[in-house]
């Protein structure tokens, strides 16, 4: 069951705010749901354009924004002017928040707005400290919405491809933990990810680069629906791909990249 009319008091208090939004259900959902609180003058849209995002998730962005008239800035937040995120230590995610709510901040009159939900908060998420440290407002948040009530409300909205969607992160989450991160690499990421949503269509996959070389992740009924014969071949043409590294093939699981973390409170 969602809660809109409590989401709908906490939006009421947020006029003039600007929502950061990356693609992903959770900032889409809650721009849509604002936009009809509010009212298209009095709530703006923010997304990042960066090597970090993939390319479908700045589409559907524009794309939605176009259907609902949203006002939208895209903007280019600075994280990779930033060495800090760069160097892609276990605080990864802390820098590049910083860096996206202070240019947000400059743009907005009000507070920014973040998609996160509930579920969020039982996970290691270093970018809820740079959004405490700019008083960054979450929504779902003070209205108690976990993950499962988002995609409810996006239905409720009329919008069930978004209900859907898988969980995408950052593509910069692909890149092991303490290996630089760099534009190129993060394309092929990108492009290795769409070729293979193409071409297998899985339930979820993952392109994860680490220092034994590439790993690519699918979910269990796409992995085993590929025989030995399709496994060799992906592999073979992934290699390609990804500049002739090693590749190899391995059952999805969450956050297998990182090294390191521990829960995160919002203060």
């Amino acid at each position: 069951m969602v809660d809109g009319d409590r989401l709908a008091d906490v939006i009421r208090g947020c006029d003039g705010s600007s929502i950061a939004v990356s693609g992903g259900v959770d900032s889409m959902t809650l721009a849509s749901f604002a936009q009809q609180v509010l009212g298209a003058a009095r709530i703006r849209m923010v997304h990042a354009l960066s090597p970090a995002v993939p390319a479908e998730a700045t589409e559907r962005v524009r794309a939605q924004a176009a259907a609902e008239s949203w006002r939208l800035d895209v903007v280019d937040a600075g994280e990779f002017a930033d060495e800090r995120y760069r160097a892609n230590p276990v605080n990864r995610c802390y820098f590049c928040k910083s860096n996206l709510y202070m240019a947000l901040g400059r743009l907005s009159d009000g507070v920014v707005l973040s998609g996160t939900n509930t579920d969020d908060l039982s996970d290691y998420r270093p970018g809820l400290q740079a959004a405490t440290e700019n008083n960054v407002r979450h929504p779902y948040v003070e209205a108690g919405l976990a993950k499962s009530q988002v995609r409810a409300l996006a239905r409720r909205l009329g919008l069930p491809e978004l209900a859907e969607l898988p969980a995408s992160p950052c593509l910069s989450s692909r890149v092991e933990t303490g290996i630089r991160i760099e534009p190129e690499t993060l394309r092929r990421i990108d492009a290795v990810e769409s070729w293979l949503r193409k071409t297998v269509n899985p339930d979820t996959v993952r392109c994860r680069v680490r220092r034994s070389g590439v790993v690519i992740e699918l979910d269990a009924a796409t992995l085993d629906g590929l025989g030995a014969a399709g496994r060799q071949a992906l592999i073979a043409d992934a290699g390609r791909r990804v500049g002739d590294r090693d590749v190899k093939l391995a059952p999805y699981a969450q956050g297998s990249a990182f090294v390191g973390g521990q829960r995160t409170q919002i203060a």
